[in-house]
């Protein structure tokens, strides 16, 4: 699907002509540069990369300040590729939040906020073992029992335990376009998106 890169700004809230209060999130969207057409002859399929945020030449790795200089984009810091772009683009082209309309649904994906090592209540949502009285004590939080005793003896792949939770790759689908700002660039959809204030998401029309 087209989109574009972008990066969470904060949430606020809107009114729509009914009156009705939605919760909505700010995105700064685009402007980016098209650092690479791939084409299907060449690469075997169709997409456009697009590279956002400008950084330094000292902070880009030579790989990249060759790939940069090639598409005369200057130096980014965030790089993406969407697929379903219509009508003609070329290296150098510049892709804006315009790309987007009131009243459309967009799908946003971003990286969810790290929340370390957590335990089995917060990150699966168990009850715990038990209660403080019947002879147990500081078993609320517990996991309680994780594999059998005599077959299989052992613990099964997949079990739900404690672990790290949070930092993965997050989508969320279906949201509502509220705004379009194109002389500030910022995209305003329904709802809430993954990630912390100033992550980078990609925009994609659902």
């Amino acid at each position: 699907m087209s989109g574009i890169i972008g990066k969470k700004i904060g949430m606020t809230r809107i009114f729509d002509e009914k009156g009705v209060c939605h919760a909505a999130t700010v995105i700064q969207a685009g402007p980016c540069v098209i650092s690479q057409v791939k084409v299907k002859e060449k690469d075997g399929y169709s997409a456009l990369q697009l590279a956002f945020d400008d950084k330094k030449e000292k902070h880009t790795t030579r790989a990249l300040r060759g790939h940069f200089k090639k598409s005369n984009a200057g130096f980014k810091r965030k790089l993406a590729e969407f697929k379903g772009f219509e009508g003609e683009y070329k290296t150098g082209d510049t892709i804006s939040v315009s790309i987007f309309e009131v009243g459309e649904w967009v799908d946003v994906v971003g990286t969810s906020k790290g929340k370390g090592f957590q335990g089995v209540v917060k990150r699966h949502n168990f009850s715990g073992v038990g209660y403080k009285h019947h002879g147990q004590h500081d078993r609320e939080r517990a996991p309680g029992s994780i594999g059998n005793s005599s077959y299989a003896s052992r613990v099964f792949k997949g079990m739900r335990m404690a672990g790290r939770m949070g930092g993965a790759r997050v989508k969320s689908v279906n949201l509502y376009v509220f705004k379009v700002i194109p002389d500030k660039n910022l995209l305003v959809v329904s709802g809430s998106i993954p990630g912390a204030n100033g992550n980078y998401v990609l925009v994609e029309k659902a």
